[in-house]
């Protein structure tokens, strides 16, 4: 029996030591993870429940030249509320005012907030939803709430902010001022992306219940650094000229898409830009940069060329005799026909491009340079017309001008060539040419930029860049302005004549979808054009107007469909005496854009329940503010507001529309 209790003692001692070795090696398992990978385990925890929130930077601004915004970035903001992190016995005093408070700003009633907000204290939410796409007076509003009054960690209040992008003119010149977001990069905003992004900035966030995150502090970890701003060489009020102006013909002739360019003759800027195309409801808006990407067969336009060419080679001179017949012409096995019934007969050179024979145009150049025609063609090249411009802007469309060796030479290539058939230029590239003759000879880069700055001082600028400096001589310029002056006062253009105002140009009419000759009879297309400048004298700016497809029962000549465009913009620049105020307000008014901004950020950081005074704020501000508390805004005009429907102090009613008219 002795023997037996001896026995179990032993056995309870061998397991009461296998035990203690087991809980000593436990504890020395613990005490090692604790302090020799504790900071390993550590950081896989933190990984886990903390993470760096990206805080995006502001975009820059881009504005017109005259300091006029014309895409910025608008904050807005979602907000959340931590239920469990409040007090209590704040909580039991506040919720209900609270409640009434988020009824009057955001609607539902009193009794269904009060119970959301119950709810998601009793659930232990802490990111509850309460609202999103706030501007920033809402926010400021909703912030001194109570109980959101005391913040983040003894209200609960939980702000994030977001940037959209906004366009104050709407969708006027939308290709060219761009965009940089998921639809690619286009324009202006896609071209200085670099100068406009900034750099972003860190927020440290904590995980929390069912997978959501909330900021740890007020503070961030990095602050984001803001892109700087872009002043283009855009003109609002050309540019609203412009975009009008070809809209209406768009419409009236029912015509498949167009496009407007208007450029400072000595400068290259670029003061209006327009490209219009009609969608399946039947209306214009700006779906390609036509002016910059589309190159298409020129026509008529390109005769000028033709006749720089044959001028500077001494082929022939302005008083060259060329005979057009009747007409109809045949050459090479085709026939070359000229608009008119019964031609021109023998007609001089000069008055060939002024009357735009095409006959004329295939037989001097094709009698003068068809035994060599690489001399013709080389010297196109000597002009930079078969370079590209090298825009900033992405989606530049290549010219086209094939030389003997290209594989769609052919005997009939030189005379097509002659008249604007068998190659391709863009719009742009054709105002180019155009823009030097006006410019006597000097040729000039288009340019969309004048400078970079950031916090309103300057940062880089875009000067005058010169393409060509003579691509002929001064004689051949002076008689080729004198000869489009008179196709303007007796030629194609002679329905554009005006005796308050001179202009000087070449229409251009070119067929499109042509290459089944008995097809396009049944149902016929063309391009039609007008490239000039104006004044004649000592031009000030160039001009192009392109429209594709016009309704022909309507009309499709160059002179009747977009000849009236170039004409609206040149009278309406010269009545409204743009040219003085271009000249004398070279250098936006950053000043005044600044105490714009400051009058909008008082304001906005009232608590507003009448309506607010916003005559003399630029429109960007007025309509930004108004919006925001809760106003519907309809405008007319550009720049600054000068009157509004709704008087100053008359009670606030969200939903009104506020009509404000600007100057």
């Amino acid at each position: 029996m002795a023997t037996t209790k001896k026995s179990i003692l032993n056995k309870l001692y061998v397991v009461f030591v296998i035990i203690t070795l087991f809980l000593v090696a436990i504890i020395f398992q613990l005490t090692d993870i604790q302090f020799s990978e504790g900071e390993k385990y550590r950081h896989i925890s933190e990984q886990l429940t903390l993470r760096n929130d990206t805080i995006y930077a502001n975009r820059g601004s881009v504005f017109s030249e005259d300091g006029s915004l014309l895409a910025t970035s608008m904050s807005q903001y979602e907000i959340r509320m931590d239920a469990v992190t409040v007090a209590g016995e704040v909580f039991e005093k506040n919720v209900r005012a609270l409640s009434q408070e988020l009824s009057k700003m955001l609607g539902n009633s009193v009794s269904h907030w009060e119970r959301k907000i119950r709810k998601a204290r009793n659930s232990k939410n802490r990111y509850l939803f309460i609202a999103r796409k706030l501007g920033y007076t809402e926010y400021i509003k909703i912030k001194s709430f109570p109980i959101f009054n005391l913040g983040m960690y003894k209200g609960g209040f939980i702000a994030k902010q977001s940037t959209v992008r906004a366009h104050p003119l709407g969708k006027v010149a939308e290709r060219t001022i761009g965009y940089d977001d998921y639809r690619g990069a286009p324009g202006i905003e896609g071209a200085y992306r670099k100068y406009l992004k900034g750099k972003n900035g860190l927020r440290l966030e904590q995980k929390i219940a069912k997978g959501q995150w909330k900021p740890i502090n007020d503070r961030n970890e990095k602050e984001p650094v803001n892109g700087k701003d872009i002043v283009t060489t855009l003109n609002v009020n050309i540019q609203d000229i412009a975009h009008h102006s070809l809209l209406r013909q768009l419409e009236y002739y029912e015509a498949e898409h167009g496009c407007v360019v208007v450029m400072e003759t000595e400068t290259g800027e670029i003061k209006a830009i327009s490209n219009l195309g009609r969608g399946s409801n039947g209306k214009y808006y700006e779906k390609r940069n036509y002016a910059v990407y589309e190159s298409h067969e020129p026509g008529s336009a390109f005769k000028l060329m033709s006749m720089v060419v044959a001028l500077e080679t001494g082929a022939i001179d302005t008083s060259t005799v060329v005979d057009t017949g009747n007409g109809r012409y045949r050459m090479h096995g085709r026939y070359i026909n000229d608009s008119k019934r019964g031609g021109y007969g023998k007609i001089t050179a000069a008055r060939a491009l002024e009357v735009s024979s095409n006959i004329a145009f295939a037989r001097l150049i094709d009698e003068n340079f068809g035994e060599h025609p690489e001399k013709f063609i080389n010297a196109l090249y000597k002009m930079n017309l078969n370079d590209k411009l090298g825009l900033p802007i992405k989606g530049e469309g290549e010219p086209l001008i094939p030389n003997p060796d290209h594989e769609i030479w052919s005997k009939n290539a030189l005379p097509s060539i002659a008249y604007g058939y068998n190659l391709k230029l863009t719009p742009l590239q054709t105002l180019t040419f155009y823009n030097a003759i006006a410019n006597n000879g000097e040729m000039v880069k288009p340019r969309f930029v004048k400078e970079i700055r950031s916090w309103n001082k300057h940062v880089e600028s875009f000067g005058k860049e010169v393409i060509n400096n003579a691509i002929c001589s001064k004689e051949t310029v002076a008689k080729i302005q004198e000869v489009l002056k008179n196709v303007v006062s007796r030629g194609t253009g002679r329905k554009l004549y005006s005796e308050d105002f001179s202009m000087a140009g070449k229409t251009g009419t070119a067929r499109v979808k042509y290459g089944n000759y008995q097809e396009w009879l049944k149902d016929k297309k063309y391009i039609s054009s007008f490239t000039g400048y104006f004044p004649a004298e000592n031009p000030k700016y160039s001009c192009i107007v392109v429209i594709h497809e016009p309704n022909t029962k309507t009309g499709f000549y160059g002179a009747d469909v977009s000849g009236p465009v170039f004409k609206d913009i040149a009278q309406k620049i010269y009545t409204t005496n743009h040219i003085i105020n271009e000249i004398e307000n070279k250098t936006p008014d950053f000043e005044n854009v600044k105490n714009d901004f400051e009058k909008y950020y008082a304001i906005s950081n009232k608590e507003i329940k009448s309506i607010p005074n916003v005559k003399g704020m630029a429109a960007m501000d007025a309509i930004s503010l108004l919006e925001n508390l809760g106003l519907k805004v309809r405008f007319s005009g550009n720049g600054k507001v000068v009157s509004q429907s709704l008087n100053e102090g008359a009670k606030l009613v969200k939903g009104a529309t506020i009509n404000i008219k600007l100057s």
